[in-house]
């Protein structure tokens, strides 16, 4: 290999096949490993918003059957006594129906904001160019 004093910049003509297909290798090897842990990145970001609008929705889940259990011996109260103890049953029952409604419409829009796996999809589709010579670079 020859290299220009002083500035480690090496003449592509002066190095061998050999060397070149060497250079080209760790290149690919780098780019990669690059990939890997971009994809890495971004599965984990992912992860962890769908892992929170999955809890919403439990919460929803849990309210909701809640709400359904007040809502079943409010009714029991009202329609056996007559009195006011059965509305105080609809009251809580009415609230948990609120905080279920509110859990669900906060997990579904985190859920839907989860969008895979973006970036590494778009360099992934540039390492064909990349490797004929046709680099083009990201935004």
């Amino acid at each position: 290999m020859s290299a220009t004093p002083g500035t480690g910049w090496q003449d592509p003509n002066a190095l061998s096949v050999g060397e070149l297909l060497g250079e080209v290798s760790r290149d690919l090897s780098s780019l990669m490993r690059q990939e890997v842990e971009l994809a890495k990145a971004e599965v984990r970001q992912s992860a962890q918003r769908a892992g929170r609008g999955a809890g919403l929705l439990g919460g929803a889940g849990v309210a909701a059957v809640l709400g359904l259990v007040f809502g079943s011996i409010a009714l029991w109260w009202a329609i056996g006594n007559g009195t006011g103890r059965g509305w105080a049953g609809l009251i809580v029952a009415a609230l948990w129906l609120v905080v279920a409604t509110v859990l669900a419409a906060v997990g579904r829009s985190q859920v839907r904001e989860v969008k895979g796996l973006p970036q590494t999809a778009e360099t992934a589709r540039q390492i064909p160019d990349a490797i004929k010579g046709k680099e083009t670079r990201l935004p």
